[in-house]
């Protein structure tokens, strides 16, 4: 190497022999162990090759995570699709995890009180948390954080009142037929 130049922030300049190479991350050039006067031996560009990927990693698993907070597997199905390699991806996301961007647990808790806020069942979140990916485990710990869902039911019918559309209603927002039943059901002096 014959050079290492600052190329912008984070960002540093190769040149090979006089001639420029590559514009790489400082942090890769660091951990490679780049600098003037060494040469780019095999297992030096090895290492390097490494760390870049190591890098790009992290940096789609950043990118997805700066939208909304997302479950371990559909991080790790994030970074699949973009083309991540396994143990690039299984490496990026432990080191989210230890830096606690990434858990299960706290997204679970969290999404199922959003998804319970907005009155739905037991159902329909433990199918959304199914579908992205929750450990069974960290679904029934979210979900027995919940308030009941027959005191969740009650309060949706005292909102939209006791009929066939609110017990509709409560069966397509995933509540269990006995707590519909309990919830729109008629004391004897109400009549129909």
């Amino acid at each position: 190497m014959t050079s290492l130049r600052p190329a912008g922030p984070g960002r540093v300049a190769v040149e090979l022999d006089g001639v420029p190479w590559r514009r790489l991350p400082v942090e890769a050039a660091v951990r490679a162990g780049l600098a003037a006067g060494v040469p780019l031996d095999r297992p030096r560009a090895r290492t390097l090759g490494r760390e870049l990927r190591r890098l790009r990693a992290l940096g789609v698993a950043v990118g997805a995570l700066r939208s909304r907070d997302r479950s371990v597997g559909e991080l790790a199905l994030r970074l699949e699709t973009r083309g991540v390699p396994p143990a690039d991806r299984a490496r990026a996301v432990d080191t989210l995890a230890r830096a606690g961007l990434v858990d299960d647990e706290r997204f679970a808790r969290t999404r199922a009180l959003a998804l319970a806020a907005r009155g739905n069942g037991d159902a329909l979140i433990r199918h959304d948390l199914e579908q992205r990916h929750v450990p069974k485990a960290a679904v029934a710990a979210a979900l027995a954080g919940l308030a009941p869902e027959s005191e969740r039911a009650a309060l949706v019918v005292e909102r939209r009142g006791r009929t066939v559309q609110t017990a509709r209603y409560l069966a397509a927002r995933g509540f269990a037929e006995d707590e519909i039943a309990r919830a729109v059901a008629w004391e004897a002096d109400e009549g129909i």
